[in-house]
């Protein structure tokens, strides 16, 4: 061992690599620097932020939504409540598209048009896959560059809250505020797949689908349920070689919406074809938006639509509220691995093992 030792020594001491002293760095940061504490606002302070349409303090209450603190969301429901009789003056558009379809091109192209005609655009996006992918319309947001730099417009990436549940009841209370803050149109994208297009239904008061031709059979792989929710359908990038193929793929889905029944608000959806590149097809598009909501809301079902949705939120809010509950309480905690191991060993039935845990959870309240 010695021997190694002084021959390693030796090896190192005849090296051409010499590694000199360093100096003593200076700190990186001010020793006399005091990091200020930032006030914290009241409720009534956010509440006259967002009426004066405050982007920051909007920001910084959307943040309190999505915060897992009890405080934080006690407050932002007292905040949400003071801003309700300020809002239902907006069109929520629900917008959904298969991947390649060109989402953010298309959001941006026609949120400038929307901006050009008055309006204030709010951008949200329910992505329930974010907790692990950190959600695409962060890209989708550096990608919107005149929309990021347009001052009548807000976009938010979607809260990562894991669960659909979650995303959904967030980005619905975030529609309430940005109302409140003056927007009067506000886009929900949906970046999952799967049910976050029924979740971005139930919050909307138009489905908007997106649609790309030339890809094959553009009526493979779309599920009906979709098809059903959408009150409108645009095949984008119908521009250049790819107009004879939109217009043949327009037809398509003219024909395929035909054969559903008449849907509630009594509109037939309709087709359009536009090209977020060079612009054509926009203004049709947002024309048929108008006409849509002028059409339901004279014959009363975009009223209706809206109070439904108001009950379904407030069943869905008290599920999510008991589900939160019922899965963090300790006696529940202790027991629940055991329980499970109890089902998958078949020395117990589902319905007895469920029926267990309730009584432990519902004894626990008790004693509370």
């Amino acid at each position: 061992m010695e021997h190694f030792e002084d021959h390693h020594k030796a090896v190192h001491h005849d090296s051409a690599l010499n590694v000199n002293a360093g100096i003593e760095q200076p700190p990186v940061v001010n020793p006399g620097y005091v990091r200020k504490k930032r006030r914290s606002l009241t409720t009534g302070d956010y509440v006259d932020g967002i009426l004066k349409g405050d982007i920051t303090i909007l920001s910084q209450a959307i943040t309190l939504i999505e915060s897992v603190l009890p405080d934080h969301y006690a407050q932002s429901q007292e905040i949400i409540e003071k801003c309700l009789p300020h809002v239902g003056h907006s069109v929520r558009i629900g917008i959904t598209g298969v991947p390649g379809a060109g989402k953010s091109t298309f959001i941006e192209a026609i949120g400038g048009k929307v901006t050009n005609l008055g309006h204030k655009l709010a951008v949200l996006a329910i992505d329930p896959s974010s907790e692990k992918s950190k959600g695409s319309i962060l890209g989708d947001k550096t990608r919107m560059e005149t929309l990021v730099h347009n001052p009548n417009v807000f976009i938010r990436p979607s809260p990562s809250a894991g669960s659909l549940g979650g995303v959904a009841r967030k980005t619905r209370e975030t529609v309430v505020l940005c109302e409140a803050a003056g927007f009067d149109v506000v886009f929900i994208e949906t970046v999952g797949v799967g049910q976050s297009e029924t979740a971005v239904h139930s919050m909307t008061d138009l489905f908007l689908m997106l649609q790309i031709a030339g890809a094959g059979d553009e009526l493979q792989g779309i599920k009906r349920g979709i098809m059903e929710m959408a009150d409108m359908v645009a095949i984008t990038k119908a521009d250049g070689e790819n107009i004879g193929r939109a217009n043949m793929a327009k037809a398509h889905f003219i024909s395929a919406l035909n054969l559903f029944p008449m849907p509630e608000s009594q509109w037939r959806p309709r087709v359009y074809t536009c090209s977020s590149y060079d612009g054509t097809g926009l203004h049709d598009v947002w024309g048929g938006i108008e006409d849509y909501i002028k059409f339901t809301r004279t014959n009363g079902y975009f009223e209706l639509n809206r109070h439904r949705q108001a009950k379904y939120w407030m069943y869905e809010t008290i599920n999510e509220a008991l589900h939160e509950r019922f899965y963090h309480s300790s006696a529940i905690q202790s027991i629940l691995n055991d329980v499970e191991q109890e089902v998958l060993t078949n020395r117990k039935t589902s319905f007895s093992a469920a029926k267990e845990l309730l009584e432990a959870y519902f004894e626990e309240a008790k004693k509370a």
